[in-house]
């Protein structure tokens, strides 16, 4: 029984790589860019999504795909920018999947997009095992987690592109070593690092530069 188990689970991530293969290859024939923004709930994904389009609106044409396990409310935060937005409930699911990314974009014109955001649902286990068709992913984390969160959930951010540590603001009003953090990083997961305040806009304008370039 654990054996046909196991199977199984192969043949789900080997048929969510294939379908993501083939995303990617339809962004790139429209010359759309994507980036998924994978992250703990609470982690400021949304806010640094919105403080991206403030910054790239007017030399950009940007889509959004927003993923919840129910509700529409991060949606409705970014539709108000004018921008082309898609909204997807998963339910229980715990992560998007290159399937629900695959409908999504039927409902995006992509002729009409140059960069797609992707937010994915607040966790920071499940979405590392299901690639969307991006062209980089991203961890969003907070300093309001604690600093040790990269040696909780090491897989995550082995698989990233880049990481976003938000809400450094706090640092001084929280118990957490940001130095900590980095180190882990270093250690355990060496990748681009941006440190962030998404709610003034500190470090934003850097990430933008880096994901268009």
């Amino acid at each position: 029984m654990h054996k046909i188990d196991l199977q199984v689970g192969k043949d789900i991530y080997k048929i969510n790589k294939e379908i993501a293969n083939k995303i990617r290859e339809l962004l790139d024939e429209k010359g759309v860019k994507a980036i998924d923004f994978m992250g703990s709930i609470g982690s400021g994904k949304t806010l640094i999504i919105e403080r991206l389009i403030e910054l790239l609106k007017n030399e950009k044409k940007i889509g959004v795909i927003v993923g919840d396990v129910t509700g529409d409310d991060d949606y409705k935060r970014i539709k108000k920018y004018g921008v082309q937005v898609v909204n997807i409930n998963t339910g229980k699911e715990c992560h998007l999947d290159a399937h629900l990314i695959e409908h999504a974009i039927e409902n995006l014109k992509l002729d009409e997009i140059d960069l797609l955001f992707i937010e994915n649902i607040g966790n920071l286990v499940c979405p590392a095992d299901f690639e969307l068709g991006s062209h980089k992913r991203g961890v969003v984390i907070s300093i309001t987690e604690g600093d040790d969160m990269v040696r909780k959930h090491p897989l995550i951010f082995q698989i990233s592109d880049f990481i976003v540590i938000n809400k450094i603001d706090l640092a001084p009003y929280m118990d957490v070593n940001i130095d900590t953090i980095l180190k882990d990083i270093e250690r355990i997961a060496p990748k681009k690092v941006f440190l962030t305040d998404a709610k003034s806009g500190k470090g934003i304008r850097e990430l933008a530069e880096w994901l268009i370039n």
